[in-house]
C-alpha cells in the first residue's frame, strides 16, 4: 500500500488515464482550476496567477511542481502564510474539533478515539476499534449521509488525514481522523459487498464538501480525496477498485470540493471594476471607475464576480431526469 505523503501526477496519469483531467476541472467556469498565487510564475508564462493548471504543466518534468505544504521551502510557506494567511492546522487540533462535532451528533464522546497527552507533551489520539455503536433513532447511513463542509481547506486536514499537515508523518488508514475518514470508516465496519461499499462511498463523498482559493492547495485536497477512497477500498478488500470507480469519485471531488473565494462566494480575483464614460461641462470625455458593488458594500450577493456552482445531488435536474442539481453556492444563504 502507498504509504508516501505526496501524490505524483505522473503516477495518476499512468495509473489512473484520464482521472487527473476530472481531478483539473471547474465545473463553474467550464474550464480547469487555475493557479491562484504568484508562486510559480518564475517557472513561465503558463504559471501565472490567472493561467489554467493544465496537467502537462504538472507531469513528466514538472511532475514535482506541486506537493504538499510540508515539502515546500521554508520561505514559501512562510510567504504564503504572509500574503494569504495559509496556515495549516496539525492533525491533533483537526481531530479535536471533528471529535466536538460527532459528540454531538453521537450524544456521546470518544466515539471514535480518545484524546491523549504523550509522554513528550504532545496530544495525540488513541483509536477506538470497537464497531462504532449509534444512538437510539439513528444509524451507520444516517452519519454517511450527514453533510459536512470545510471552508478554506488548504490540503483538506479537516476531511481526510492521510498525513499529518505539519510534521509530514503519515496515517495509516485505521487511524485516520477526517471527516471523510470517519464516514469510510464506519461503511467499512457495515458493508462487506464490493457493490454495496462502492454505493455507500459515493454517498459519502456527495455529502462531503470543501472549498479553496488556491489551485495548487485545491489540487492537494482533491488528490487526496482520491487515494483515499483507493486506500480504504485497497484496505478492505486487498485490491485496488476498477478504473471506472475511481472515474466516479474522481467526478464527485470536482463537483464537491471548488476553487472559491470565501467570502465573496465567487471564482477568485473575478470581479471586475467597470470603466464608465461621461462628459464634463466642457465636453471632455471622462473615464469613472465603477467598483463591484458586492466588493463595495461587502455584500455577498451582489459581486458581478461569476458566482461558484456546487452540485446538489439531492435534488432532480428537470432538464436530464437524473439526480444532481447544479446550483450556485451563495443559493444556500436562502435555505
Amino acid at each position: 500500500m502507498r504509504t508516501g505523503i505526496d501524490i505524483l501526477e505522473n503516477e495518476l496519469i499512468e495509473k489512473y488515464p484520464y482521472v487527473l483531467d476530472t481531478l483539473l476541472l471547474d465545473h463553474t467556469t467550464q474550464q480547469n482550476i487555475f493557479w491562484a498565487t504568484d508562486n510559480y510564475e518564475h517557472i513561465g508564462e503558463k504559471y501565472s496567477f490567472h493561467s489554467q493548471i493544465l496537467p502537462d504543466l504538472i507531469s513528466g518534468d514538472y511532475g514535482s511542481i506541486i506537493m504538499p505544504r510540508v515539502h515546500k521551502d521554508k520561505l514559501l510557506q512562510l510567504s504564503r502564510s504572509k500574503e494569504m494567511a495559509e496556515v495549516f492546522t496539525p492533525s491533533w487540533i483537526c481531530n479535536a474539533q471533528n471529535n466536538l462535532i460527532d459528540n454531538t451528533w453521537f450524544g456521546r464522546e470518544n466515539v471514535f478515539n480518545t484524546e491523549i497527552l504523550a509522554k513528550d507533551g504532545s496530544k495525540i489520539w488513541e483509536t477506538n476499534s470497537e464497531k462504532i455503536t449509534y444512538p437510539k433513532g439513528k444509524t451507520w447511513k444516517d452519519y454517511v449521509l450527514d453533510t459536512r463542509l470545510e471552508i478554506s481547506c488548504g490540503e483538506a486536514p479537516y476531511i481526510t488525514s492521510r498525513y499529518d499537515s505539519t510534521t509530514g508523518e503519515f496515517i495509516t488508514v485505521e487511524n485516520r481522523i477526517g471527516i471523510l475518514d470517519r464516514k469510510l470508516r464506519v461503511i467499512n465496519e457495515n458493508v462487506d459487498s464490493k457493490e454495496d461499499w462502492l454505493k455507500a462511498s459515493q454517498i459519502a463523498f456527495k455529502n462531503t464538501y470543501a472549498f479553496e482559493w488556491q489551485g495548487d492547495s485545491l489540487l492537494l485536497a482533491r488528490e487526496a480525496m482520491l487515494i483515499t477512497f483507493i486506500e480504504n477500498y485497497t484496505h478492505k478488500f486487498e485490491k485496488e477498485p476498477l478504473l471506472k470507480s475511481i472515474q466516479n469519485i474522481a467526478n464527485i471531488i470536482s463537483w464537491n470540493v471548488w476553487q472559491m473565494d470565501g467570502l465573496k462566494g465567487v471564482v477568485p480575483d473575478s470581479c471586475i471594476d467597470a470603466i464608465k464614460e461621461h462628459s464634463d461641462l466642457f465636453g471632455n470625455t471622462l473615464n469613472e471607475t465603477v467598483k463591484c458593488n458586492g466588493c463595495k458594500s461587502q455584500n455577498i450577493l451582489t459581486h458581478n464576480g461569476k458566482y461558484c456552482k456546487i452540485m446538489d445531488w439531492n435534488e432532480k435536474d428537470v432538464e436530464t431526469g437524473s439526480m444532481g442539481k447544479a446550483i450556485k453556492f451563495i443559493d444556500l444563504l436562502n435555505k
